[in-house]
């Protein structure tokens, strides 16, 4: 039979790198690919001691390390299931979290384990132990008196790989089952379709409690037998000081942002680059295209979920990539957009994105009744993204079915108000949400930055510049200035809190 673990198809790729550097930190010791495995080995022991079984759940919230790396891959190599969580969470959140994944083992800095442990959840555990951010903890103690000899243990395409939760902007957060065919199917592709091969050194300073991070970046360099420049987070100086010897980069638009606002960021700084991504939130089409002009690189955007992994991307090789858009559906993966009775929509309808293919997960952990909810009945996965499809298959994204604005019975869709203002001189970034009005159900309202050294147009003047060229319905009928704009670890903009700050703006 046949070992559809990822881990064995990670292993294969690894183990052809041989002794070439796999994590290149900016700080302390790096690891060859070799040691890569034998620490992976060595853990993977100490979870079998520890008494973790296939199947098992693993909770995981520590900070980015190589060693962190190394215990991901160790639970899949022993067939276990990685639960990691977002470093944000409270303790009080870890209640909710460890509750529901009932795991074997729990995994924390040494600074929260006895407040971890007082969990009553926590007592159904085998162990809880330790992981610092250098990468040291008792989980490597444990791991170095055990041999770094261990059979990758069999999984078929389905078994679960990971339980990843979503993030919770509406009602409790829910665990999405990933299998082992679905990041193996997801990894391959993206392999072939941004063209990595082993020359290529990628610029790592994305979170690995996340999909972005964890799913995109490391499995794609992992299976290219790529070096990977580590940081344990992104700072200006150190991605501006790595990138002239990167060939990829992946990023959240914050990071581009960023390295826009540096007189130190250069074409000469990308001289080697030949792949830069976007992803884990909506690129401006500014953005995109000042980075063009500075560097003569286009950013490729990409779209993708907790559930899916990644859906479409902007092509690498053949065709343009086209600002404001995420591309073209991957090779394998289906969409199209439907209506709220789930009847497909013709090409130019905005509608909610649904998807199949091989990297669509199996499910809501335990929640039988919101899987139901969330599939139409021919297996498709419906999103809750809003998007539009182009005759060419291109889609769009035009914001979340739950951020949609009904004002006056009218069908307000953000994104297309958030590109007019920030077109607008001045404006550093928008978004747009809907707050309840007495006469119009929701009223249109507009959140915005001031553009960096420039003053932000008022009101007035930005109501002004919209009158032209949107309907009545949905021009902003307040705008509020802020410093800067409410975001997840990942970029995205938190409109849940947006509407809790300005609720009651309208009442009376």
């Amino acid at each position: 039979m046949t070992n559809a673990n990822l881990y064995a198809r990670l292993d294969t790729a690894m183990q052809a790198a041989g002794t070439k550097p796999a994590f290149v930190p900016t700080a302390g010791n790096g690891l060859r690919y070799d040691q890569v495995r034998s620490v992976t080995a060595r853990l993977a022991n100490m979870l079998v001691a520890r008494g973790v079984r296939p199947g098992d759940r693993v909770t995981v919230q520590v900070e980015k390390s190589i060693t962190a790396v190394c215990l991901y891959l160790a639970v899949l190599k022993v067939g276990a299931v990685y639960n990691p969580l977002n470093t944000a969470y409270t303790t009080a959140e870890l209640d909710y979290f460890i509750g529901d994944a009932e795991p074997s083992l729990i995994v924390v800095p040494k600074a929260v384990k006895a407040a971890v442990a007082a969990l009553p959840v926590a007592r159904t555990a085998k162990a809880i132990e330790t992981l610092e951010a250098d990468g040291t903890g008792s989980i490597l103690d444990l791991a170095f008196a055990q041999s770094d000899l261990h059979q990758t243990v069999v999984r078929t395409p389905k078994d679960m790989a990971a339980l990843l939760y979503t993030s919770g902007t509406t009602g409790r957060s829910k665990g999405a089952m990933i299998s082992h065919e679905n990041l193996v199917s997801n990894a391959e592709t993206l392999v072939d379709y941004w063209g990595f091969g082993a020359q290529d050194v990628l610029l790592h300073a994305l979170p690995i409690f996340h999909v972005h991070g964890l799913f995109v970046a490391l499995h794609t360099a992992l299976m290219s037998g790529n070096t990977m420049l580590w940081h344990a987070k992104f700072d200006l100086d150190a991605a501006l000081a790595d990138l002239p010897k990167a060939t990829v980069m992946m990023g959240v638009p914050t990071f581009y942002t960023r390295l826009l606002g540096s007189k130190h960021f250069s074409a000469e700084t990308c001289r080697k680059l030949r792949l830069v991504i976007a992803g884990s939130a909506p690129l401006l089409a500014e953005t995109h295209i000042a980075f063009k002009a500075r560097t003569g690189l286009d950013i490729v955007e990409r779209y993708g979920m907790t559930e899916t992994g990644m859906i479409t991307s902007n092509p690498y090789k053949d065709g343009e990539r086209v600002a404001g858009t995420v591309g073209f559906a991957l090779p394998g993966v289906s969409v199209r957009v439907t209506a709220a009775d789930g009847k497909a929509l013709p090409a130019g309808e905005p509608g909610v994105l649904e998807v199949s293919g091989p990297n669509v997960f199996a499910g809501y952990w335990r929640n039988p009744e919101k899987t139901k909810e969330e599939f139409r009945a021919d297996g498709y996965f419906i999103t809750g993204d809003v998007s539009v499809i182009a005759p060419d298959g291109r889609v769009s994204i035009v914001g979340r079915a739950k951020d949609l604005i009904i004002s006056g019975g009218y069908n307000v869709y953000p994104k297309e108000i958030e590109d007019e203002i920030n077109a607008i001189p001045g404006v550093g970034e928008a978004a747009v949400i809907g707050l309840p009005h007495p006469d119009f159900g929701e009223g249109v309202a507009a959140v915005i930055t001031a553009a960096p050294g420039q003053t932000a147009p008022t009101e007035a003047e930005i109501i002004g510049r919209l009158a032209g060229r949107l309907a009545k319905f949905k021009q902003p009928k307040c705008v509020f200035l802020v410093a800067e704009l409410p975001r997840n670890a990942m970029g995205k903009v938190q409109k849940a809190e947006l509407r809790k700050t300005y609720n009651g703006t309208f009442a009376g």
